[in-house]
């Protein structure tokens, strides 16, 4: 069964923080309520700068109009993606905003699990440098059997470092549901 994943790329640079994901003050929404849930959406990359906002001439704004669901459902980024604060708030964020994956050189480690274990998106690495080879708006595909993105806006295909095991616990759910699956845990 062939899987991929396909969505429009919102580009953002190296460093980008939990704070920039979802600055402080908005922290104060419920996760559980099905309302308030809907302002992690609409906040989600409020915090990044304007100057690097959708690069490479800033200033596009990741949700529209007060909306909680993005237009953009995979995230480039460079380097250290998700560094700060161990806040599970971020990759929640991200995944209310209708992020489905993230692609990045790196990412703080701590922010990776979050992503993982929480089961919010699939955070991908890449050794090419993706944030000077997509712009914001290009329409990409990535094909989890053969570990590749396509950028079908210039045509090319990169490849992506394997998930590994990492993939199984998101398909799960979450950490706890695969622990459940694999017998680690009782159901």
């Amino acid at each position: 069964m062939k899987k991929v994943i396909e969505g429009i790329a919102y580009v953002l640079g190296n460093d980008v923080d939990t704070d920039q994901i979802i600055p402080a003050e908005h922290l104060v929404y419920s996760l559980s309520d099905p309302e308030e849930r809907k302002n992690y959406g609409k906040f989600a990359m409020s915090g990044v700068p304007p100057k690097q906002a959708g690069l490479p001439n800033g200033n596009i704004p990741f949700t529209e109009n007060g909306q909680s669901e993005s237009k953009y459902s995979i995230i480039i980024g460079g380097k250290n993606f998700g560094c700060g604060s161990s806040r599970e708030h971020a990759p929640a964020c991200m995944e209310i905003a209708g992020i489905r994956a993230v692609i990045a050189e790196s990412y703080a480690r701590i922010f990776y699990r979050n992503s993982v274990d929480g089961g919010f998106f699939i955070p991908f690495e890449c050794a090419t440098r993706l944030v000077e080879e997509v712009k914001t708006g290009d329409d990409l595909i990535i094909d989890l059997n053969a570990d590749t993105i396509t950028n079908r806006s210039s045509n090319k295909t990169y490849d992506l470092k394997s998930l590994g095991e990492v993939i199984e616990i998101i398909e799960a759910g979450n950490i706890f549901e695969y622990a459940r699956k694999t017998g680690m845990i009782p159901r």
